[in-house]
């Protein structure tokens, strides 16, 4: 049986001291109203930098025309600032994720130039003085190297992006600008038109200070050429960042994947590390539980370095291994669940589960089991349980989910059942 949200990794140095020690920035993104108990925990005490996953977008911050709404992206600017972090803004030039006024409006180049200018000049400015950097233009290229059409290269063309870098260095001159894309990690066509887009922009004196490589990464896929591109953007006078780092696999999770996931990290880690201009690595949400692959890419997941019940997996303990730390992994079956029936009568039983640990701790919890023989749980107490067909999930009770080393916890509950009543077989995790 594996433990699930251990908090064994807590004696271990943080990732984010690991990092400053190399001159690194190591950063998560984080939703706002997610930031309390366990989750603001780990984001506050692993993480130097923080991206807003989705509160600094035009669609979020001016969902209808002149009418703004900064109450997350305040939040996470007010977080970041309470915990000695810097946040990195995201994003104010994108094809998506644009209120719909925008989208469908008719506008004249000059209209269109115009509300460009001014939502960068609104939103940055802001902010001026609190953020240490910005994804100014997010993706702005096809796969073939091409510049992708949208909104603003149909109604700009190229100088669209020319145009937002220097409205973000004239709304706030200290913050670093980025030009952010995916799938331009390696060295391929589309990294390749982005290379050259920056060496013009250089050559023009357009303010550009930055690369991102967002690093949305499948399973066993890192690229072999990641660190020399890395150092091509360096050589041309830019800083890079790896800016939305996840490693998606096929559902479910076992450990030899989870085992080549960390070398995937570790290697995205050991390429930024190696390299004087990169300035560290963002991971794009920290927890399975707050990762957007699930919803975009049906049947694949567990991309993060924490696990839905923020146990740190094999992921977290290579990028500390990365940045220098010595990580000491939770004994296997440090925690465990043992399922008994107390009493017995001729329609129904009374079982409970004892979750104990020895070595590790716990921070919640959850367990399951599948039935054989027909049982069927009606009500249960110390737990919120739940049974579809013969699979049952527990998970704690806001109350119970901490089981401290050398510690337990139990709930029960009532079930009825028909011609035997075999103990089945219970998975902590």
């Amino acid at each position: 049986m594996t433990a699930g949200a251990t908090t064994a990794h807590a004696a271990d140095t943080p990732l984010r001291d690991l990092a400053a020690a190399k001159g690194k920035a190591m950063g998560t993104a984080v939703t706002g109203s997610k930031l309390t108990g366990t989750y603001g925990d780990i984001a506050g005490a692993q993480f130097n930098w923080l991206t807003p996953g989705n509160a600094m977008k035009w669609g979020s911050v001016e969902p209808t025309q002149g009418n703004f709404n900064w109450t997350e992206a305040d939040q996470i600017v007010a977080f970041a600032e309470a915990h000695d972090q810097d946040v990195r803004g995201h994003t104010l030039v994108w094809h998506s994720q644009n209120p719909s006024w925008l989208t469908n409006g008719t506008w004249t180049p000059a209209q269109l130039g115009t509300l460009l200018d001014n939502h960068i000049a609104t939103e940055v400015g802001r902010y001026k003085g609190r953020l240490a950097a910005w994804d100014v233009v997010n993706e702005p290229f096809n796969e073939d190297g091409t510049y992708r059409q949208t909104l603003w290269y149909n109604g700009l063309g190229t100088g669209y992006i020319a145009r937002a870098l220097t409205a973000a260095r004239a709304a706030d001159p200290a913050a670093k600008l980025y030009i952010n894309d995916y799938n331009v990690e390696g060295v391929n066509a589309k990294s390749t038109a982005l290379y050259n887009l920056v060496k013009s922009l250089k050559e023009q004196g357009v303010p550009i200070d930055g690369v991102g490589l967002q690093a949305h990464l499948i399973l066993g896929q890192v690229p072999a050429t990641l660190q020399q591109n890395i150092q091509r953007f360096a050589d041309l006078g830019v800083d890079v960042a790896i800016t939305e780092l996840d490693v998606r696999m096929a559902l479910p999770s076992d450990s030899a994947k989870l085992t080549q996931q960390a070398a995937d990290y570790k290697a995205v880690m050991n390429a930024c590390v190696a390299v004087a201009r990169c300035t560290g690595v963002t991971v794009w949400g920290f927890t399975d539980s707050d990762s957007w692959i699930p919803s975009t890419f049906p049947g694949q997941g567990a991309a993060t370095p924490y696990d839905e019940n923020y146990a740190p997996k094999p992921a977290y303990y290579a990028i500390s291994e990365a940045l220098g730390g010595t990580t000491t992994p939770p004994p296997t079956g440090a925690c465990t669940a043992t399922y008994s029936v107390a009493n017995q009568w001729n329609t129904g039983f009374t079982g409970q589960v004892r979750i104990a640990c020895s070595g590790a701790a716990l921070s919640s919890w959850k367990v399951s089991w599948t039935y054989g023989a027909g049982q069927q749980i009606t009500q249960a107490w110390n737990a919120t349980c739940t049974q579809t067909g013969t699979a049952v999930s527990c998970v704690n009770a806001s109350y119970n989910g901490t089981v401290p080393d050398g510690g337990s916890v139990t709930f029960g509950f009532n079930a009825s059942w028909s011609g035997s009543n075999p103990v089945p077989t219970v998975t902590l995790g």
